[in-house]
């Protein structure tokens, strides 16, 4: 049986935060704490390509908190697909924990499709 499923994800899991700056060839996160502009924020910090300052993730909450002064210091189609390949990372390594084989397809859209296969 095939399901639909959209994710609206909390970020919270620092392998697949990891993960996600792999496959955009970026730094590994680091735990620090960034100054933004409404002040300083400690969590798990992500240097997006282009960005001024790291988005952080507080790992607690689950919230990415993050300065691109709309779009001047920091193009937010880069944060966009962090979290799309952190949503996409963190599904496989919840599925393949469970021994469910995954395949990931590219859509033309910029859209992922994962095939988890529960197993009978």
């Amino acid at each position: 049986m095939s399901h639909i499923v959209t994710i609206q994800t909390k970020v919270r899991d620092p392998a697949a935060v990891a993960a996600a700056c792999a496959r955009m060839n970026l730094a590994a996160p680091t735990v620090g704490t960034a100054v933004l502009f409404g002040g300083q924020v400690n969590g798990l910090l992500v240097r997006l390509p282009g960005w001024t300052y790291p988005a952080v993730v507080d790992l607690a909450t689950g919230e990415v908190k993050f300065d691109n002064f709309e779009g001047r210091w920091g193009d937010r189609s880069h944060l966009d697909r962090f979290l799309q390949l952190y949503a996409v990372e963190r599904a496989k390594l919840e599925a393949k924990a469970k021994g469910f084989p995954v395949t990931e397809q590219a859509l033309e859209d910029g859209g992922i499709r994962l095939q988890i296969i529960e197993r009978a």
